[in-house]
Formats: C-alpha cells, structure tokens, sequence
C-alpha cells in the first residue's frame, strides 16, 4: 500500500477517539435517530403527508413519514474532477480522503452502517452498506488513488443519481470543493445533509502572477494571460459571489455545512458541526 495513504488512514482512525470523546455521530442529525421517509404515495395513505414540494419536482406524488431507526446510516458521497487538483498539487484530494476516512471509521466504531458513493469521471465507485473495516479502507485507497487531473464531472449528475441510489433515510455527508452549482433540495428533503466545503487557502487568496501561463486542470486547455490586481479582482467578485448563492441554498433547504482548508486539522472543524 501507498505509503503516504497508510499514513493518512492511520492518522484518520485516531482522530475518531477525539472526534467520539463524548460525542455521537448522531448529534449531526437534527433529530436524533427519529428519520424522515420518503415514499411514493400510494392508494389508501393519508393525503395529508404528501410533501407537495417533492412532487412537484419529481412530477408524482410522494409522501413524508417519521419512524424511528436505531442504527444510523451514512452515506459519505465525493465528487472527485479536475478542480480537486489545484496549483502544483493534489492536496485536495487528500484532504477529501481523509475527512471521509475519519467519517467512515467514525461510523465503524459506533457499529453503524456506512455507505461511501465517488464520482469521478463516467464512473461511480459505491461500497455496500457496511461495518467492515477492508470496505471503509478500499473507499479510502479509491479516493486517493483517483486520476482527477485532466478530468471534469457533471455535479448535478452525480448528486440526482445519488438521490436515486439511496433508499434508507441517512445522514449524508458531500465532500467537494462545491466550486460548480447544485441543487441538494430533494436530497435534503429525504435525508439529513451536511456540505463539507473543501478548498485551498490560495484559491481563496490568489496572488499576482503577472504574465503567466494558466492551465485549465479539468479539460487541460492552456492559455497566456497576465494575472494581476485586475484579474484578482474579477475572480474574487465571481467567486464571492458563487459562494454567496450556495450558502444561502444550504441555509434554504436546511443543509449544514463547514468549511476546511487543506491546511487545516479536520478534527476540529466536525467538533464544531457536532456543538
């Protein structure tokens, strides 16, 4: 095995016992292990459950029901392109492997059911509901191991397929650098969402470059240009902006979300999602 993921996974399951130390994985679910189902309405059920927004959107009728579920499921989901890779490095990615392996032990530890769900270029990489530390850990080594340079997936895709792929009300984690829009209405309707926002401090705060050569990680279209105050200042309106709309759409549909920077400790940051 990689050395460098041996190492992550080994500091990922010993962050557990910090992020566990009086702790639940439950508290992220605003109710408690009480869930939320969502079903097709059939003859005989109570029109009053219907959830008019869902049906709207989905073109048939669905209703909502509460039941209680003593294990709790989580799905960790990764969208995983070319925008993961950013400046001369990968570091992204790696972080995005280890806040989903420290979710994933988490969840092993507590003897609940995890399910990991990767999109990556055409393809979809998804362990079955599991408490089995050799799935949490083929997750892990697929994520770190996943070619996104040079590649580019449709986020809404992947998020609508993940919608359809998950049938048992879950508390569901998304993992990405959230730097395309989407819509996690319906998938908030049905399950407890939490957004993790991961991102590179420079993205944030870009440097002058001057006259420059950009290339284009997900297609690999290269270009000159000159980046200087100007450019800055067009790119962080576009994405100050970008990121407005989204959290505003998190905090509509009830979706939780942090933020962590590839240089920052990952355990903190789920502590402070569980206060």
């Amino acid at each position: 095995m990689n050395h460098e993921l041996k190492t992550l996974q080994i500091k990922a399951r010993q962050s557990v016992y910090t992020l566990l130390s009086g702790n639940n994985l439950s508290k992220l679910h605003g109710e408690g292990y009480d869930f939320s189902e969502l079903r097709e309405y059939q003859i005989g059920d109570d029109i009053r459950k219907i959830n008019w927004t869902i049906s709207a959107k989905l073109g048939t009728p669905y209703i909502k029901e509460l039941h209680a579920n003593r294990e709790l499921s989580v799905v960790v989901s990764t969208l995983m392109d070319g925008s993961l890779y950013f400046a001369d490095g990968n570091a992204k990615q790696k972080k995005i492997t280890e806040v989903a392996s420290i979710i994933a032990y988490a969840t092993q530890h507590q003897n609940d059911l995890f399910t990991g769900v990767s999109y990556y270029q055409n393809n979809i990489y998804t362990t079955p509901p599991t408490k089995q530390i050799f799935n949490i850990e083929s997750f892990s080594k697929q994520l770190f191991e996943t070619p996104v340079l040079n590649t580019k997936i449709d986020h809404q895709k992947s998020i609508d397929n993940l919608f359809k792929q998950i049938h048992k009300p879950s508390l569901v984690f998304i993992i990405s650098d959230f730097l395309d829009e989407v819509d996690l209405s319906l998938l908030a309707q049905k399950h407890e969402v939490i957004a993790i926002i991961i991102r590179d401090r420079s993205e944030e705060n870009p440097i002058k470059l001057g006259e420059t050569v950009l290339k284009s990680p997900m297609s690999g279209f290269t270009f000159d240009t000159f980046f200087g105050k100007r450019s800055i200042n067009n790119y962080l309106k576009n994405l100050k902006e970008h990121d407005s709309k989204l959290l505003e759409h998190f905090s509509i549909y009830g979706v939780r979300y942090v933020k962590i920077f590839t240089d920052e400790e990952v355990v903190g940051k789920l502590l402070g999602l569980m206060r």
